[in-house]
């Protein structure tokens, strides 16, 4: 696995346990020759979550999730030295969105956390199954939780 990688994308969704998937990417970094890491975390426009129809703008409460979203991203990566730069909060679809910047900057590896599910969903959650259909680069995926 050595000099395999060297742009690496770690999407998070912000819980605690998005410090063990930036934990997994880091070490893959370290042993290919300190590869780029970035940092992406997509939140979904609230227009979508209440189909689209709500009659007033929701732009002022789309602004706080996204001033909330950056400041617990910074938190998540206070001892991460992980520049500014390649820190991303996105409005979107996550699997798109997470698509559209791995192109954009040549990703080459996409690291993302998921819950053991039984079933259909026994390694992926929804989210981590829509980033591997369709990535255009490796996909690590990181059991996180029980």
């Amino acid at each position: 696995m050595s000099n395999d990688y060297r742009n690496i994308l770690v999407a998070i969704d912000l819980s605690d346990e998005s410090r063990k998937v930036l934990q997994r990417a880091k070490e893959i970094a370290a042993r290919n020759n300190q590869a780029r890491i970035s940092v992406v975390h997509t939140l979904e426009p609230l227009g979508f979550a209440y189909g689209g129809d709500i009659p007033m703008d929701l732009t002022s409460i789309q602004d706080q999730l996204d001033a909330h979203a950056r400041k617990r991203m910074n938190e998540l990566l206070e001892d991460m030295n992980i520049p500014e730069d390649n820190r991303h909060i996105l409005v979107g679809m996550p699997d798109s969105e997470t698509h559209r910047l791995a192109k954009e900057q040549e990703v080459d590896l996409i690291v993302v956390g998921s819950h053991g599910r039984h079933g259909l969903q026994l390694l992926l959650g929804s989210v981590s199954s829509g980033v591997l259909h369709g990535a255009p680069c490796d996909v690590l995926a990181v059991r996180v939780g029980k």
